[in-house]
């Protein structure tokens, strides 16, 4: 014979409270004191009790899952996704947050219009509780989109246009600032710079600040080579770079995978690291670590940004969270072997 599923009454007993509070609890209530939560989950734990997800949705109009979506344009945008590391962090801090509050994320892709449009009624006809868009283009319509469904939304990023949504980002000028300052300290004089596509305002005020700490040291504006955030562009950048400016004793590159690239072509060109030419990377990911050498880079607290974007999102879900807001983080300058 079957042995009966725990109930609320069950947790109830357990907890020494009454069903109600043990039914606030599990719907999400946030006027139950702290302490009275966590002897209702204590409960729920030892005694299995699994909540009812259907009826707990037709109670709270909630469903406990958020969309995480990656938005983009091309059809290898899911490859590239998953061969950069700073997705994988934005994942794991949007998992930290929400598997503590029993809430699951659903991952979407948004790689093009008819994609875009398939998310929006995705989550705009219930599916989930609210959107959290991390973006690659600029001028992505997605957050208006969303809005425009009246599905609550948070970017990572501040997006190009004025737009009613909360977002978390970094202060990328400030990380700039840190990276030059470093490679002056070492005593780099001949500086070159792999930046980011110019349409993003990330790679644009990260190359503005490493430009403006070379200035006030009374250094030239250093020569510069695109990248698109790719191990091969870093490397093709570093090629090119070098050909031109074959003096070169430094190099900054707006992320990590791109000084990953430089050191590769840096070695097959016979260049030690750092003696010969010190190289620093951006967002302090796994990369960092496993590069030869180890990278010196501007760490972005990326798994802290979007563990904060999943909590805007979840006060804004609840209706306890205050108007949209700009929430920005500080860098970090993270010194290794490469600088």
């Amino acid at each position: 014979m079957n042995k009966q599923a725990p109930t609320l009454e069950d947790v109830a007993r357990e907890a020494g409270v009454s069903r109600a509070t043990v039914s606030r609890v599990v719907n999400g209530v946030r006027n139950v004191d702290p302490s009275i939560q966590d002897l209702v989950r204590s409960a729920i734990e030892r005694t299995g009790y699994t909540p009812n997800r259907a009826a707990r949705a037709l109670v709270t109009r909630r469903t406990g899952a958020v969309a995480l979506i990656v938005s983009g344009a091309g059809d290898a945008f899911a490859g590239r996704v998953f061969a950069d590391p700073f997705f994988g962090r934005v994942v794991n801090g949007v998992v930290g947050y929400l598997r503590a509050r029993a809430m699951q994320p659903v991952l979407l892709f948004a790689e093009s219009e008819a994609a875009r449009e398939q998310v929006v009624d995705y989550v705009g006809q219930g599916s989930a509780d609210g959107a959290l868009v991390v973006s690659v283009r600029p001028d992505d319509p997605l957050p208006d989109m969303l809005l425009s469904a009246r599905v609550p939304t948070v970017l990572f990023a501040r997006p190009a246009r004025t737009t009613p949504v909360g977002c978390v980002d970094l202060d990328h000028y400030a990380g700039g600032r840190l990276a030059g300052e470093h490679l002056l300290a070492r005593g780099c004089r001949r500086i070159a710079v792999i930046g980011a596509p110019p349409d993003l305002r990330a790679g644009r005020d990260r190359l503005a600040g490493f430009r403006d700490a070379l200035a006030r040291a009374g250094h030239d504006s250093p020569p510069v080579a695109e990248g698109v955030f790719t191990l091969d562009s870093g490397a093709a950048a570093t090629a090119a770079l070098l050909r031109d400016h074959p003096e070169v004793d430094g190099v900054f590159a707006a992320n990590d995978l791109m000084a990953q690239g430089a050191c590769q072509v840096l070695r097959e060109l016979g260049r030690r690291i750092p003696e010969d030419v010190a190289v620093v990377g951006f967002d302090d990911s796994s990369v960092a670590v496993t590069c030869r050498p180890p990278l010196t880079t501007v760490r972005q607290p990326v798994e802290e940004m979007a563990a904060a974007m999943a909590r805007m999102l979840d006060e804004q879900v609840h209706g306890t969270g205050a108007e949209p807001r700009t929430l920005v983080f500080s860098p970090e300058l993270v010194v290794r072997e490469s600088a």
